[in-house]
C-alpha cells in the first residue's frame, strides 16, 4: 500500500536513516560502549573525534567547514563575556542560512536537495548548541573555564546522536554528565538497549501505519475535501495530525535518546502525548523538553521572566516566541503561529492570576 508521501520531515529522515545515518550511529554506539569499557576518561575526546570523522562523511569537507567556522567564531566572541554580543553573533550567523547567494553557493557543493538540506538542517541545530556553550562561557567565573575550552566545545558541538536533528542539551548538562566516571556494566547497558531498540521499533510501527492508511497530510494539502468536511471531521483530522506529529517525535528524539542514555548521560524527557495536554503552557513545558530548557534559561529567565512585571512578562515571553519562529525559518506563517502561541500562553496564565485573587476564589 502506498504511503501519504506529503510529511516531508518523515519521509527525510527516514530515508537519511536507512542510508547512512543509522549506521553512524551505530558505530557512535560501538566507539562509545569502548571506551567507556577501556578508558572512560577520554570518553570525551574519543566521541568528539567520531562525530568530527561521521560529519566529514556525510557533509564533506565544506560542510564539516562550516560547522568548525561557526564553531571558532562563537568561541571567539564569547571570549569577551558579554551576553548581548554572544545572542548578536548567533543570531547573524543563523541569518547567513537564509542569505540566498549564500544557500545557492551551498546548494552548490552537493549533487542533490536533500544532502544540502542535510547541512541547512545540521548547522541549524549546531547554532542552538554554539550559543549554549557560549553563553555558559559568559556566565562562569574563571575557576570553572578549564571545562568552557575549544576542545570541550567541540565534543559538544560534534557529539553525534543530537548533531542532525537534536534534542537539545544544554551545555552545562552535558559537561557535567560527560565528566562524571560510574561503573560500566556490559548487563545493564544491554538491557537498556533492548528494550529501547523494541520500544522504539513499536512507535515506528506506529508511524507508518498511520503514514500509510490515514493520508492526514494529503487530505490538509487539498482545499476540496477539507471544504467539503463537516466541523467533527475537521477536528478529527487536527487531532489525526498532532498526534502523529507525537508519535513521529517519539521515534526521531527515541533514537538518539537511547543513545544519550548508553553513553552515561540522561538525555530530556521524550514528548508527553497531545491527548493528555490541555493547556499551551504544558504543551511547551512537555513536548521538546530540551527546546524549552533552552528557551527558558537563556531567554525567558535573563530577560526577566515570571520575576519581572506584567510588561517585562509580556516582552521576555514575545522574546522567546520570536525567536522559536526566527529559528525556524522566519517566514510569514511562522511568525503568525509564534504570535498565536505566545497569545495563549499569556491568556492562559492570565486567567490563572486572575483566578488566584483571594477575591474572586471566594466568589467561585
Amino acid at each position: 500500500m502506498p504511503q501519504d508521501p506529503m510529511d516531508f520531515e518523515w519521509s527525510y529522515w527516514i530515508e537519511w536513516g536507512r542510508e547512512r545515518i543509522l549506521w553512524l550511529l551505530a558505530g557512535h554506539l560501538l566507539v562509545s560502549q569502548m571506551s567507556r569499557l577501556l578508558m572512560e576518561k577520554y570518553k570525551p575526546w574519543c566521541l568528539m573525534v567520531y562525530g568530527m570523522a561521521a560529519c566529514w562523511l556525510l557533509l564533506g569537507i565544506k560542510g564539516f567547514a562550516v560547522i568548525l567556522l561557526h564553531a571558532a567564531i562563537s568561541f571567539a566572541v564569547a571570549q569577551f563575556q558579554l551576553s548581548l554580543l554572544t545572542w548578536l553573533c548567533s543570531l547573524i550567523l543563523l541569518s547567513t542560512l537564509r542569505i540566498p547567494a549564500v544557500e545557492e553557493t551551498k546548494r552548490k557543493w552537493y549533487d542533490t536537495e536533500n544532502e544540502y538540506y542535510l547541512l541547512l538542517f545540521t548547522v541549524s541545530v549546531r547554532c542552538l548548541f554554539c550559543t549554549s556553550f557560549s553563553l555558559e562561557y559568559c556566565w562562569h567565573a574563571p575557576t570553572q573555564k578549564s571545562f568552557h575550552s575549544f576542545p570541550w566545545m567541540l565534543a559538544y558541538v560534534f557529539y553525534y546522536p543530537t548533531f542532525h536533528n537534536g534534542p537539545l542539551v544544554n551545555f552545562d548538562d552535558f559537561s557535567k554528565q560527560m565528566r562524571r566516571q560510574e561503573a560500566f556494566s556490559v548487563k545493564t547497558n544491554l538491557s537498556i538497549l533492548i528494550v529501547g531498540i523494541i520500544r522504539i521499533f513499536f512507535w515506528w510501527c506506529l508511524a507508518e501505519l498511520m503514514i500509510h492508511l490515514m493520508y492526514i497530510h494529503a487530505l490538509y494539502s487539498s482545499a476540496l475535501p477539507l471544504e467539503s468536511a463537516s466541523y467533527w471531521a475537521l477536528g478529527g483530522l487536527a487531532l489525526a495530525q498532532v498526534l502523529f506529529f507525537y508519535v513521529k517525535y517519539l521515534v526521531l528524539y527515541g533514537v538518539p535518546g537511547l543513545l544519550l542514555q548508553m553513553d552515561g548521560l540522561k538525555p530530556p524527557a521524550l514528548p508527553c502525548c497531545v491527548s493528555l495536554m490541555h493547556s499551551f503552557t504544558k504543551m511547551w513545558r512537555s513536548f521538546d523538553v530540551g527546546l524549552h530548557r533552552f528557551l527558558v534559561r537563556y531567554i525567558y529567565v535573563p530577560m526577566g521572566g515570571s520575576q519581572s512585571s506584567l510588561l517585562g512578562t509580556l516582552f521576555s515571553t514575545a522574546l522567546t516566541f520570536a525567536f522559536v519562529s526566527y529559528w525556524h525559518g522566519g517566514q510569514s506563517y511562522l511568525w503568525y503561529w509564534g504570535a498565536l502561541n505566545w497569545l495563549g500562553v499569556i491568556v492562559e496564565n492570565g486567567t490563572k492570576r486572575i483566578l488566584s485573587i483571594s477575591l474572586i476564589q471566594d466568589l467561585t
